[in-house]
């Protein structure tokens, strides 16, 4: 039951996302594949994929009892507020705490906890500041 509701959702969204891409103004300056192109052929795939679900679901799945729901959902809320404190704190202190809290919550020891949320934000800070020259959220520190 719960992979048709997936597909149907799924479904609505290819629908949606083909009228959205109908409604593209094309220029007349635009190439010969044109803006269209992609938003459809994504929408056909999600639309198959969908479809799959729809007429071949798995088996019923255990779902986690409410405990475990209410820490997936706070795992979720914690990704919303790095994305509000990102701004505020920069990369590398919101990253450090989201990856800390989170891989806390996967079974690391508070100590790893933080050695890994320390690490992959600098890890990531370096490839992508440092390396690659890209823009990342400056904190309040000014990195």
């Amino acid at each position: 039951m719960s992979d048709r509701i997936f597909g149907g959702i799924g479904m609505i969204l290819a629908i949606i996302f083909a009228w959205q891409a109908s409604i593209i103004q094309e220029s007349f300056l635009s190439d010969a594949v044109g803006p269209k192109t992609f938003p459809y052929l994504i929408a056909a795939i999600m639309a198959l994929a969908s479809a799959y679900f729809l007429v071949k679901p798995d088996p019923e799945p255990d779902w986690p009892r409410a405990g475990r729901l209410a820490e997936i959902a706070f795992a979720a809320l914690v990704m919303l507020a790095y994305a509000q404190a990102l701004p505020e704190l920069g990369f590398l202190i919101a990253t450090a705490l989201a990856a800390g809290y989170l891989t806390w919550r996967l079974g690391s020891s508070p100590v790893q906890s933080v050695l890994i949320g320390v690490g992959t934000s600098a890890g990531i800070y370096v490839i992508f500041r440092l390396l690659l020259g890209l823009s990342l959220a400056r904190g309040p520190f000014g990195f």
